[in-house]
């Protein structure tokens, strides 16, 4: 668990500086890097582009598909100015797991592949000169990891990544590197919640430092104005008429934080807030004591050449996508994406249930992609893994806490609920991530197609039910769809005949589709099935008054890896992959632009 997780900002006190651009990058098959002196620093490699993916930039499959450790290094400059303060290296993420080097001392390790976080480089720099830092980093899958997977040996002697999910093992830097100059024990952490009033609203924070005898608090609006202000670590900043984050029309006010040490200001840090609140009553989701209904996507962070890589291009456009077909929310399959993502959504008034890598904890979902057919919870290795899930879901919900766009926290992508096993497993992960926000958001996971109403082990533990469902395409596919609508139907009638009063959202759900390909009739694949199979879902979503929410897997067509159940990748996007629509986004946008926010309200 990482100490902090702000974001970086700059003003008077801290110094942000990207260390983006062309880095030296070695592939270290025999893990002999350390011998060979690389973590010293190493000027002799391939140029790689950080952030980016390593693996597309390549012509050979052998280094496209490369598994096991490699490295980056660069230099950079740390000028005298910076002395006093505490220099750190943030990394956005590093795939699954590094080991950090600066001027050939190592600084620190770090796993988890999709989440922030901070080297202290303070004692090892030199000021005003040039310094080296390298990053031996390594894409293995395990078993007791997350996203969870299997490597393997071929007989030629190279490794191979084996992963239990489907989607492409994107390795490398893939989000910015910042180096950082912040105050010695300054700030740290803040938090935020909200009670909301019919003419006021207070602001609930708190504020963790090192060190000072006080803090100031202040609240202020789209028009630079102070409208509340307080003081002490802890407190509260109460708003007369406030203006109120709400779905697709955000407002977003700043709160700043000044530390101080008697009467000196020490220390400052300033971030964007929303007031608003979320909550779920019986079978709804409320935001700001309204219903809300979401219909949006599944999503991946994937792109053409850079893979995973956070590209500020690549997302401006898929919200622009998002705005334009009418979506309000998406989630954050299948790992918490990079941190800008979310100040878009803050910025656009979308909802995001934020999820964090537990992936692959189904051996039939592995037995899919070439694995074993056992329950994944009966096996050895979750006593580590474990300790590995809570911490990154520790991390995921620090770093993501304060982001009003943030509607939920999923802590499991498909796991294999249908035996006993998982029981124990879910019971101390709930318990133990219960108080971790101070917004108290609702927690969740989503349901695969074996993990029924009937089968599930687990359904007491979640607020609300994400489920993953695929009749039409998996199953009773083609002119059998109407079997599969009646399956489903059939499903879900034993849904609302139980005692069961929580939401479902329908998380995903689609149709592999050629974009281009017609024919009529339909058939798989043509983007007129893609349409008919959507028409039989939403038939079903509006014939049930506890569904409150759709997003179709996927946003847009993304990579995977190789087998005879794709076609270079997943084809399910409504959009391409290079971001065009087929005919489905078309009918999509015709149905969401006419569906009010509170769709199913009071029903």
């Amino acid at each position: 668990m990482e100490k902090g997780l702000l974001y970086p900002v700059i003003n008077q006190y801290r110094a942000d500086e990207k260390l983006d651009g062309l880095w030296n990058f070695k592939f270290d098959p025999a893990g002999e890097g350390e011998q060979q002196g690389w973590q010293k620093g190493f000027d002799n490699g391939i140029k790689m582009p950080v952030p980016a993916s390593f693996n597309d930039f390549f012509t050979d499959k052998d280094a496209r598909e490369y598994t096991g450790d490699f490295w980056y290094s660069r230099h950079f400059f740390v000028p005298d100015y910076f002395k006093g303060q505490e220099i750190q290296i943030r990394f956005g993420a590093a795939t699954h797991r590094a080991v950090v080097y600066v001027n050939g001392q190592e600084i620190r390790s770090h796993e988890g592949g999709f989440l922030p976080f901070t080297a202290d480089v303070t004692d090892a720099v030199k000021f005003g000169q040039e310094n080296v830092v390298a990053v031996k980093v390594n894409n293995e899958l395990h078993r007791d990891a997350l996203p969870a997977g299997d490597t393997e040996t071929l007989k030629n002697g190279k490794k191979m990544a084996k992963p239990f999910f489907d989607f492409y093992n994107y390795s490398g830097l893939n989000r910015s590197v910042h180096l950082l100059a912040v105050p010695k024990k300054g700030i740290y952490d803040y938090s935020t919640s909200y009670d909301l009033g019919e003419s006021k609203a207070t602001v609930h924070y708190s504020v963790r430092a090192d060190s000072g005898s006080n803090v100031k608090a202040s609240l202020i609006d789209e028009n630079g104005q102070v409208v509340a202000t307080n003081e002490g670590k802890s407190g509260d900043l109460i708003v007369t008429q406030p203006k109120l984050w709400n779905v697709r029309d955000a407002y977003l006010y700043t709160i700043q934080f000044k530390l101080l040490d008697q009467d000196r200001v020490i220390d400052e840090y300033q971030d964007q807030i929303g007031l608003r609140t979320v909550e779920i009553k019986g079978h709804e989701i409320l935001v700001n004591h309204k219903s809300v209904y979401l219909r949006g996507f599944g999503r991946h962070e994937d792109s053409i050449y850079a893979g995973r890589a956070f590209d500020l291009n690549v997302e401006r456009r898929d919200m622009n996508l998002m705005k334009w077909i009418g979506a309000n929310s998406f989630r954050s399959s299948h790992y918490p994406y990079d941190e800008q993502v979310y100040r878009f959504a803050d910025r656009e008034g979308i909802l995001v249930i934020d999820e964090v890598p537990a992936v692959g904890f189904k051996m039939a979902a592995a037995s899919f992609l070439g694995g074993l057919d056992q329950s994944f919870f009966d096996g050895d290795w979750t006593k580590e893994l474990y300790k590995k899930h809570l911490d990154q879901i520790n991390d995921m919900i620090q770093r993501d806490k304060n982001h009003p766009s943030v509607l939920a926290w999923s802590l499991f992508n498909e796991p294999d609920t249908s035996t006993n096993s998982a029981v124990p497993y879910f019971e101390k992960l709930f318990a133990a991530t219960a108080n971790l926000d101070p917004e108290k958001r609702p927690r969740t996971f989503t349901l695969n197609e074996d993990d029924t109403y009937e089968k599930s082990k687990c359904l007491k533990f979640p607020d609300f039910y994400l489920l993953n469902r695929y009749p039409g395409w998996y199953h009773k596919w083609g002119y059998e769809i109407s079997d599969g609508e009646a399956g489903l139907r059939a499903e879900l009638d034993e849904w609302q005949k139980s005692d069961i009063d929580k939401p479902i959202v329908f998380s995903e759900y689609g149709a592999d589709t050629e974009p281009g390909l017609h024919k009529l009739p339909s058939i798989m694949w043509s983007e007129e099935y893609q349409i008919e199979l959507l028409e039989m879902f939403n038939r079903v979503f509006d014939s049930y008054d506890f569904i409150r929410g759709e997003q179709p897997w996927n946003l847009a067509d993304f990579q995977t890896v190789e087998g005879n159940m794709r076609v270079n990748g997943n084809k399910k996007g409504i959009f391409t992959r290079d971001r065009q629509p087929k005919a489905a986004a078309f009918y999509l946008r015709k149905r969401w632009t006419k569906l009010p926010l509170d769709y199913k309200a009071g029903k």
